[in-house]
């Protein structure tokens, strides 16, 4: 084949992929959009605030004040995780075919890497959507290993953990022990 023929060839298949990563953009951006608008949902108290009778006062503690903030942030950096993930479908760039190798090893180099960021991102959007449902069923604050209450500091730098500081550092603790 002539090399007009193969370089017309390789540009027709380079704009199937364009037009294949921009549906695949497009079908992303509308599933995350319905999760937005499907998941925002006013905050209320906890279960064990909503058990209380209705004709009595209701003394809230400063912890469960405190447990509605971090809901509160929680669900504002859900919001901030969704939208960044929509913006980077937008701004992620598609295959493309360089003339130079160097250029298309670099443009893979970026693209992985920012795929590499996002998957973080969606880890860390799994976890708040875990915190939340905690926050939810009234069991957030509370050490899974131990059943211990969660101090409320440790809970306001990490919301997404779920150990208490002294579990934590024994699990960490651990893990250097196994790297060994």
């Amino acid at each position: 084949m002539p090399k007009k023929q193969i370089m017309k060839a390789k540009q027709t298949k380079a704009k199937q992929t364009v037009k294949a990563t921009k549906k695949t953009r497009v079908e992303k951006q509308s599933m995350i959009t319905k999760k937005l608008k499907s998941n925002s949902k006013p905050i209320t108290a906890t279960k064990t605030a909503a058990k209380k009778p209705a004709g009595k006062t209701t003394n809230i503690t400063a912890r469960d004040k405190k447990l509605q903030e971090i809901k509160k942030n929680l669900l504002s950096q859900r919001k901030d995780l969704l939208i960044g993930a929509i913006e980077a479908l937008n701004e992620l760039p598609g295959q493309t075919v360089f003339p130079d190798l160097g250029d298309q090893a670099t443009a893979e180099i970026d693209r992985n890497f920012m795929l590499r960021l996002k998957g973080r991102e969606r880890k860390l959007l799994k976890k708040i959507e875990d915190a939340i449902e905690r926050i939810n069923q009234g069991v957030f604050g509370i050490c899974d290993k131990c059943g211990e209450e969660i101090n409320i500091k440790r809970l306001e730098a990490r919301p997404v953990t779920t150990m208490c500081i002294e579990c934590k550092t024994l699990q960490e603790e651990e893990e250097k022990l196994r790297e060994r």
